[in-house]
This record gives structure tokens, sequence and C-alpha cells, in this order.
């Protein structure tokens, strides 16, 4: 009681202190009381490459180690010979209404069991283990175990005898190596045993000299594919006093006052095709490095390195009590109490997991990130596009951590080759083309079989990010340089797009709306909503592409005149948003992708103003859905929800997110575990990433031709402030709010142009330059609006209309690299 209320004491006197907006820091910590006793307890660490999951045992310490290119397999694509005819015949069945027919076929030609002559995707493999042996501290007191997610730091400290014992972890951003400090109270209490294990079949370890312990090996075979991946592993002790000698496998370290432990590891990986490198030499030459630095040094500069990314957002939604609470408990209680600062605290935890995962140079981050403890991970923790891949870097532009997407934009150059395999071979097709799964080695192929894996959109869908990437930075030059991937994408459609012989519309057969069914056993279809809408952005990306960069007049031309043949999307008899390009929905279907809702987000085909009806409709296939799912279905709800300016009904999706994950490794509850990562369950980094995205979205939204501040704000949410969102056009963000009302707005214009705001009625903002109500479409090209087709509704829809808030729209003529200051208005 009496920490209590000295804690809420200090609060009101930070309120107090701070004046009317300013809110008591929000706290970037993950704490617990005790070690892990599960990897869904272990804490993160990683720096794009490198990966680890700290346990912070006492007198068993592991940590379990990742490095990004460690995956079964060698190079070679997946797609098979002879099945083009399949394809076409497939088509002829599903215009022709056999349906069923053309799903057997489907599964004949591409089984759900992996064909000798091929495979369905190599997994992304775990390294192994740091293991430390600390003799007789088991019995440790004041035990703490810490992640500070604002540096990138992780701790454990506890007491035993008389004697207090820190750890401090750090992935490092700038010497690519892993970096323990051991230390204690009293010189000489580090004893310590120090080994490296590994699932992987064919390992050596050994010792070099008494100061390095070495793991060695080849990663695993997997379906048809021989492992050929060789890493390394080498860990180095620098001690200050104390003795350290050696076994074949083991380093021992006795008496020592304190202790730097530095780890590398590499593999032979150089690209998608060459695996010539020299895993040893690369190993080496990072320890060699980082062993001739400080301690002190090789932390500033990791921390230095990361804030430069962190730091450009922050958000504050208010603090509470539960703020002393350890995570996990945290957690547990957040749907019962008050505790804004774990949402904060979770959306920045995102950002985290992208930079830990995703950096310049490197791997895109899979299905886990880079953490798997697992040699067959669930789904091969590799790359599903049909949704998974492309919701892990929904937060990169918004939250101002846009160099991270380079990853994927490399992954993109390599698939825009290996794809024209499967164009050619698949579908008689030019340009290139993926399904919904890709690894390391850029397979292009049906991935599943003929059921799940019968999606040909793969690259429709991660293109988008390259229109994306450019609309918020305006780089004319990168654009350029993605622009043949874009158009190579584009061709491919071209070449697939049949017309439907009912509605005479062009569509993609055969194709599938993602893991869904109409029928029993039966996904198989053509001219789905999805499938529609990703063609539409794919066609409309390419032709503004084209156009800024003075390009291709001919084959844009071609290009416009396909797009006016897509069908428009369609409502239904129960009012709802079509998934098909036939009326099949069912109001009690529950499935976990609800793909038709692309075109609301992260697309920007529904607007509430242009296509109420559209609006409403979608809203009403989201509601049949219903709400709990699996973490990643949690997360792009959130989203959704934002998009439909539903804050209170995104933010109940946060709550769910934000429940405990159940003890089943398995099903479709989502949830979070204990160290915050999502659940499908198991684990998938989705959830994450999607929540992330969809707490921006409810502060921020600028899809549809404005800049909207708050347009999803929760009642739970009527007074904070964040900083450093971004808008397409260059514009980053800093905004306070009160009573769910913007009262301090600062724009920072990178590129100029017209920037238009959309505020709640009766904001009344003042600054040097004055804000003129908004008149006609908005100048700037970044905003520029997409007119869709128009809709079909069924004549048995029936609209209720959707009440939304009022709202005004301002413009502010901005010049570049200039910054604009707007606070409430006295009345």
């Amino acid at each position: 009681m009496k920490k209590k209320l000295i804690f809420r004491l200090k609060l009101t006197f930070a309120l107090f202190t701070c004046g009317s907006i300013c809110l008591a820091q929000t706290d970037l910590t993950l704490r617990y009381d005790r070690p892990a006793s599960n990897w869904n307890e272990a804490l993160p660490l990683g720096n794009g490459r490198l990966g680890a999951m700290l346990y912070g045992g006492t007198e068993t310490e592991q940590l379990q180690l990742n490095e990004e290119t460690l995956w079964a397999g060698e190079p070679g694509n997946n797609v098979p010979e002879g099945k083009s005819a399949d394809i076409t015949r497939a088509r002829t069945l599903l215009f022709a209404g056999n349906y069923a027919e053309a799903q057997a076929l489907m599964l004949e030609a591409f089984p759900r069991k992996v064909p000798d002559s091929s495979n369905y995707g190599m997994p992304y493999q775990t390294m192994g283990n740091l293991w430390m042996n600390f003799p007789g501290h088991g019995q440790a007191t004041n035990y703490k175990k810490e992640l500070d997610i604002s540096r990138a730091v992780a701790t454990v400290s506890y007491d035993l005898a008389g004697v207090h014992y820190n750890r401090e972890y750090f992935t490092s951003l700038t010497d690519d190596v892993l970096v323990i400090r051991l230390s204690s109270s009293k010189k000489g209490m580090l004893t310590f045993d120090l080994k490296l294990t590994s699932p992987q079949q064919q390992i050596q370890r050994t010792t070099r000299g008494k100061s390095t312990a070495i793991m060695r090996g080849i990663s695993g075979n997997s379906e048809n594919k021989r492992g050929r991946i060789a890493f390394e592993t080498h860990v180095t002790p620098l001690l200050k006093g104390g003795t350290l000698t050696s076994t074949d496998s083991t380093l021992r370290i006795q008496a020592a006052d304190e202790v730097v432990l530095i780890l590398s590891a590499a593999t032979n990986f150089k690209n998608y095709k060459d695996i010539s490198g020299n895993a040893s030499d690369r190993a080496h030459g990072l320890l060699q490095k980082a062993l001739g630095k400080r301690y002190a040094s090789l932390r500033d500069a990791h921390i230095a390195r990361y804030r430069a990314q962190f730091d450009r957002v922050s958000l504050d939604l208010g603090i509470s009590p539960q703020q002393q609470k350890t995570t996990d408990l945290r957690v547990r209680e957040f749907a019962q109490a008050d505790d804004p600062a774990l949402v904060a605290l979770y959306f920045q935890f995102g950002r985290y997991l992208l930079i830990s995962s995703s950096q310049p140079g490197g791997q895109p981050a899979t299905l886990q990130g880079i953490w798997n403890d697992k040699l067959s991970p669930p789904w091969d923790s590799k790359y599903t596009v049909n949704i998974n891949t492309e919701m892990n870097y929904w937060p990169a532009e918004v939250t101002n951590l846009a160099e991270l997407h380079e990853p994927l934009f490399a992954m993109l150059k390599d698939l825009a080759v290996t794809g024209r395999e499967s164009a050619k071979k698949l579908y008689n097709a030019r340009g290139w083309n993926m399904h919904h799964n890709t690894d390391l080695w850029r397979i292009t192929g049906i991935v599943d079989g003929g059921f799940y894996g019968a999606w040909p959109m793969g690259g429709a869908w991660l293109t988008q990010h390259i229109w994306k990437h450019y609309i918020y930075s305006g780089d004319t030059k990168f654009l350029d340089t993605y622009y043949e991937v874009l158009k190579e994408c584009t061709r491919f459609y071209l070449d697939v797009l049949a017309e439907d012989p009912q509605t005479h519309y062009l569509v993609v057969a055969p194709s599938m709306s993602p893991e869904n069914t109409y029928q029993k056993g039966v996904a198989l279809s053509a001219g789905t909503t999805m499938d529609n809408q990703l063609v539409f952005d794919v066609f409309q990306n390419s032709i503004a592409a084209a156009k800024i960069l003075n390009r291709d007049a001919a084959f844009i031309d071609t290009v416009m005149l396909a797009l006016k043949r897509l069908p428009p999307m369609q409502v239904g008899r129960h009012t709802q948003l079509q998934e098909w390009l036939h009326d099949w929905d069912k109001k009690d279907d529950r499935h976990r992708h609800i793909s038709h809702l692309y075109g609301l987000y992260p697309s920007a085909q529904l607007s509430p103003y242009r296509h109420p009806k559209l609006f409403e409709a979608a809203r009403n296939s989201l509601t049949y859905r219903g709400d709990v799912s699996t973490g990643w279905s949690m997360g792009w709800k959130v989203n959704w929800w934002a998009r439909l300016q539903d804050g209170e009904r995104a933010y109940k999706l946060i709550k769910d997110q934000l429940s405990p994950a159940p003890e089943a490794q398995s099903g479709q509850h989502g949830g979070t575990y204990p160290n915050l990562l999502d659940a499908h369950p198991p684990f998938q980094i989705d959830g994450n990433f999607g929540c992330t995205a969809g707490i921006a979205e409810m502060l921020i939204q600028s899809y549809d031709g404005d800049i909207h501040l708050l347009p999803a704000l929760p009642t739970a949410w009527q007074r904070g402030s964040v900083k450093g969102l971004r808008a397409p056009g260059g514009f980053e963000i800093d905004m306070d709010w009160e009573h769910g009302k913007v009262s301090r707005l600062t724009i920072r214009s990178k590129l100029g142009g017209n920037c238009r705001i959309r505020l709640a009625e009766g904001t009344h903002l003042t600054g040097k330059q004055d804000l003129l109500p908004a008149r006609g479409e908005n100048s700037n090209p970044f905003y520029a609006i997409r007119e869709i087709a128009q809709p079909v509704f069924s004549q048995q829809a029936t609209f209720q209309g959707v009440s939304l808030a009022e709202t005004v729209s301002y413009d502010l003529k901005t010049k570049k690299n200039n910054t604009y200051v707007f606070q409430q208005q006295n009345q």
C-alpha cells in the first residue's frame, strides 16, 4: 500500500510540474522476477543478422542462437515440369462451373504431400545454444530480468550469499557480435563453465587454444534437398582476474572479477544461388575485430546506432501503477486494469523487433523474425506472402523505419528473377510471379499443394511495398531502381488474365481467396475479390511509375485497357463485401483470413466519404467474421477497425491480442506470450508488427487524399502524445491531444507541397502560417485518388448507413525542409 501511495504521489507531481498536456514518461522496459521456463518466456535480442533468445537462468544460463542465413537445403527453385496444361484445364473447368472437379485436378497435379521431384520450401533453422553453468547459484534471491527496448540491452541480476551478480547482454548493431558482460559486487566471485551445443546433426565442437570455443556444422536436409549451409560459431571470454582453462569443447572460468564474452557467427551464404563464402574466416574476422575494442565502446556504439532508429518515434498514452508490475503480470491483468502504457510498450516493442530482425543488407524478417529454436519450426518459419511477410513490414514507413524495408526490396529483386521460371513453366506467361511462400533460395512455385498453394498473387502483394516506400519518400531514384520489378509483375498479369465467359470481366484463374473455401473442400476459384483488388493496384502502380519516370507509353496504354476490364467490387445478399466473384459468402464464416478486405487495408480502395455503401459492406464483412482469431488476424483487424474509424472496436482487438496466449501450441486463439511475442498459436511475429501498425493507424491515416489525425481514438486514450509518425509526401507528424482533439501539432515537410490535414470538428489550431479550408482535390501528387470501378450491389442488400464523427479538412502550403507548429486556440 505504501509503495502504491508513493507511486501515485510521484505521478501526480509529474503531471502537475510538466503542464496540462505533458505526460509522465512511458517506461520501455520488459521486466520479470524469474528466469524463463520455456522459449515463450525468453527475451529476443537481435541485430538483423544475429539473433538470441535470453532465458536468464541463475545456475544454468541459456541463450538460443540464430543466424539469418542458416536454412536447410541448397540453391534451386521448386517449379515442376509439365504442369501448365493442368492449370489451363483447371481454368476451363472453373469457367464451366465445375468447381469441385477443378479443385480435384489441381490437388492431383500438385499434391499436398511433397512430390519427389519438387519441394515446398526449406525451413529456417536454429544454430544452437550458448550455455553457462554457475555451480551453486540455484538459490539466488532478488532476481530481476529486464529488456530495455529504448537501448536494446538486456540485464539479469540477483543476490547470492551476500554478493550481487549482474549480467548485461546485447547483439551489436555496429560490430555484429553478441556481447555479454558478467560482473559481481565482490572480486573473484565469477566461476562458470561455457559451451556451445546444437541440435544440428553434422556438428563439430572444439576450442582454439585456451581462449575460444568453436562450433561448426552444416544445415539440415529437408524434403528432397541436401543441407549445404556451412556455419561456425565462435565465443571468447575476456577476463579481469581469475583463470581460463579449456577442454575439447568447454571453457572454464574460475574466480574472475569480471568477464566479457564475445560471440560471433557466420555462414557460407552469399546469395540465393551462391554459397561459396567462408564461414570460418567470417566468424573469426568478426570476433577479432570486436576483441580489439573495450566493452564500453562496444556497448555505447551499439546503443547509439540503435537509438538513431528507435528514437525517431515516441508514443505516450499515459501511465498507471501497473507499470510497477512485471510484464507477464501486466499482460494477464490488462483486460481489467487501466494500463495505457502497456499499449505504448507493445507498440514500441514491434518497432524494436523490426529493428532487431531486418537491417539493410540482410534478409527480410521471417515468420518468426530471426528467432527460432527448431530444425523444423511451424510453417518452416519461412516467408508466407499471402499476408504474413507483408504484415511484417506494415510499420516500416509510418513508424519511421523506412530503411528496414530494404531487405524486402532486395528479396523482390531476386524473386523477379526466379519468378520468371514459374511464370513461364506454369502459366506460359512472360514477366514473373510467385505463389504464397518463398524461402532463402527464392522459390516461386506452388507450395503446400493445389489447395492453399494455388494462389499466383504473391508478387502482386509484395510489390505494393515498392510503391508504398516511394510515396512516403518521394525517391524517384528508388522508383527507377525497382521499376522493372513492377513492370514485369504487371506483364505477368496482362498475360494470365482471362475473360470470364459469364461476366466478360478479365480475371485471374485458377486462384483462390487465401486459405478459405466456399464449398466443402473447394477453395479454387476465378476472379476472387482480393485478386481483383491486387491486380488493380499492380496496374495503377505501374501506370503511375511509368508516367513519373517517362517510360513505356505503349506498354502502359495496354495496361490501361486491361484495367478497365477488371471486375468491380460487389456487395452481396448479406450486405457484405463479396469475397468471391459470385455471392457465396456465409454470415457464420469465422475464417481467419478476410482477404477481400485488402481493399480497405492496407490498400486504399475503399473510402468512407467516396464509397459509403462499400464502406458499410466492408464493416459488415468484418463484423460477421468476429474478433477472436489467430494473433496475426487480430492484428489485421485492429487496422481494419481503425480504417472504419471505430476506435472502441480497434481497442477491443488490442485487448484481445494483449491477453495471455494459451498453453496450447496450436490453434487459432491468438494472444500474447509472457515475452510479448505474438501467438497464432504457436509464435508468429506478424501479429506484433500488425498491431504496431494498427496502433499507428488509430492515430494517423493518410490513404484517402489527406492526413487524418486521430481518426480512431478510443475513449481510453483521450489524452496523449506521439512524435515522429510519417505520412506520404515526406511529412512527419508530432501531436499532443486532449479530450480526444489535437491540442498541439508539428508538421515537418521533407519535400514541400500541399499538406492537407483532416481534424475533428471543433479543433481550432493557430500558428505562424494559416490553415486554410480545403478546396477540391488535394494538389499534392502523393495524395492522388485512384478511382475504382462503379460497385455492383445485390438487390437483397439493405443499407443502414455508417455514422462517422464530423471532421474538417485544411490545406497548408509547405516548403521543403520547413517545420510548421500549431497550437490549440484559446477559446
